[in-house]
């Protein structure tokens, strides 16, 4: 086995092909961790069907391939290298294709940073991913690729999407409600009945030739709050869009805002909970909360220590709402 040294933990079978590394197997004891760009001066374009599935990793290196330990540190003593504590993978830039069941059973993975040039995903490569709901995509040219939508067509949870461009600038980020389909068995017909339940089968299939257009994931908003439909979510999706507001038209905008008015002491709270001291300018002007909503949120930004967020908030509330002792005399 070569050892060579990395970003992170990896033991590895590869094999070399004709037009880059596959890589057979691979696995970490690491929570967080990326497979490397290039081995041997060759870029990483291939995982192998189940290369990563926990239990598959093992001592046996097939013939023709060859096994690498790359070294990051110092791993905890008595860790498995097999992904089973891995949380969040990063997949390389020039990785073209995807084996069958190719992360199969990593069922601690939660985040997924990927390029938008993968263009073959083998069936069930997210089997039983059950934690994975958040992706980061890097466009890597002008045009959108295939594999936000195989994404969204292949996971029905919720889904928090953030897209960035090819210099890393984000460009947007995007919820994808959650929603369920359900087979039911028909006894007396003998066949099985279809349904499909939650707001959110819409936004994960609103792709034309699999591009997502982002005037048609718009268009699913008032229809969205018609239906049954996690408040959480829909905070997250209208503060989202407004936040970074690719190719949104004035109908999507003032929509989306006149929702964050009517829920600003929850889109106050998601703010600071996710520490975007960052929008909260542009929050307080679209949502303009009022006199309660920014005293609650003064006191949770004491609380979590937010203290650039708590003193946006003391100004907005004493431009807004102006509180001077008041003056009486009596004689």
């Amino acid at each position: 086995m070569e050892i060579v040294s990395g970003g992170s933990n990896w033991n590895l079978v590869i094999r070399r092909e004709q037009g880059g590394i596959t890589i057979l197997r691979a696995g970490t004891p690491d929570q967080r961790a990326s497979l490397p760009e290039r081995l041997f001066d060759i870029p990483v374009t291939a995982l192998g069907n189940r290369a990563l599935a926990p239990e598959r990793q093992g001592d046996h290196v097939p013939a023709g391939a060859e096994a690498v330990q790359i070294i990051c540190g110092i791993p905890e003593e008595g860790a498995a290298w097999d992904n089973r504590c891995l949380q969040d993978l990063t997949l390389p830039v020039g990785l073209a294709g995807l084996g069958d069941y190719a992360l199969l059973n990593c069922s601690a993975l939660k985040t997924l940073r990927i390029y938008d040039g993968i263009a073959r995903w083998g069936g069930g490569a997210l089997m039983n991913c059950r934690s994975l709901d958040v992706l980061h995509l890097t466009r890597t040219g002008e045009d959108q690729g295939e594999a936000l939508a195989w994404f969204a067509g292949e996971l029905s949870r919720e889904l928090d999407v953030t897209i960035y461009g090819p210099g890393g600038e984000p460009a947007a980020r995007l919820v994808f409600p959650e929603y369920t389909e359900l087979y039911e068995e028909n006894c007396p017909a003998h066949h099985f009945d279809y349904f499909i339940s939650g707001a959110g089968y819409p936004y994960h299939h609103c792709f034309r030739q699999k591009r997502l257009s982002l005037k048609e994931y718009d268009a699913l908003w008032r229809d969205f709050l018609g239906m049954e439909h996690d408040e959480t979510a829909a905070i997250r999706l209208a503060w989202y869009r407004l936040r970074w507001p690719a190719d949104m038209g004035e109908t999507a905008e003032a929509d989306y805002r006149a929702y964050l008015k009517d829920h600003a002491w929850e889109a106050l709270r998601l703010l600071l909970e996710e520490e975007d001291g960052a929008g909260l300018p542009l929050l307080l002007e679209l949502a303009e909360p009022g006199r309660e909503a920014l005293s609650a949120a003064c006191a949770l930004a004491r609380e979590l220590g937010a203290t650039a967020s708590l003193a946006a908030l003391l100004e907005e509330q004493h431009r807004r709402f102006p509180c001077g002792l008041e003056k009486s005399f009596a004689l």
